[in-house]
């Protein structure tokens, strides 16, 4: 298993490990974010919000963390790595929810950048996935500014907390495609 990931970053992010402690700094946040509109995620409370990180703290298949936005110096969201599966080298990049305020900034797309590059440069993975519900077009354009490729739709594989069965959009990213993407998608 490889749970042990140090921080990441460059001048405008940095993903540390979560911990208990970003409970509290990542509540004023939570407040803001409607995460259980297209999944399964409820944050809305203190108490959801506590559950949902001690869940992913928990998770042996999942390397989450808090979002810390170098340009104001505040955490900003979470996000984390899931599904891993080692024997296949396959993980997800997801669960991820980060202030309005910093929507649009790029500051999404540089954490992704740090986290496809850890993926696939340092862990050596094969394959990195995304799986974003049908309706959100928003997340679907900002996955496919990353380079990923639509692979397909899973119907009704999720109950949204709104009880709504939603269809879920699979985009991958392999590795021999990844210094490719890592050109035309970052400019490195």
């Amino acid at each position: 298993m490889i749970h042990n990931v140090d921080n990441l970053k460059d001048n405008v992010v940095q993903l540390i490990p979560l911990k208990e402690k970003h409970i509290d700094l990542l509540w004023p946040i939570a407040q803001q974010i409607d995460v259980h509109k297209y999944g399964s995620n409820d944050i809305s409370t203190l108490k959801k919000l506590t559950n949902y990180i001690h869940t992913a703290i928990e998770d042996k298949n999942s390397i989450p963390f808090a979002v810390f936005d170098m340009r104001t110096s505040a955490y900003v969201g979470s996000t984390r790595f899931g599904n891993i599966d080692d024997k296949n080298k396959v993980l997800h990049i997801g669960w991820t929810w980060i202030s309005p305020k910093t929507q649009g900034t790029g500051l999404n797309h540089k954490m992704k950048y740090l986290m496809l590059t850890y993926a696939f440069e340092n862990l050596n993975f094969n394959k990195v996935e995304f799986r974003i519900d049908e309706r959100n077009i928003k997340s679907r354009k900002a996955v496919e500014k990353l380079g990923a490729s639509l692979e397909g739709i899973l119907r009704q594989n999720v109950i949204t907390k709104n009880n709504i069965k939603r269809n879920s959009c699979c985009y991958g990213i392999l590795k021999e495609e990844w210094a490719i993407i890592k050109q035309q998608f970052f400019n490195t």
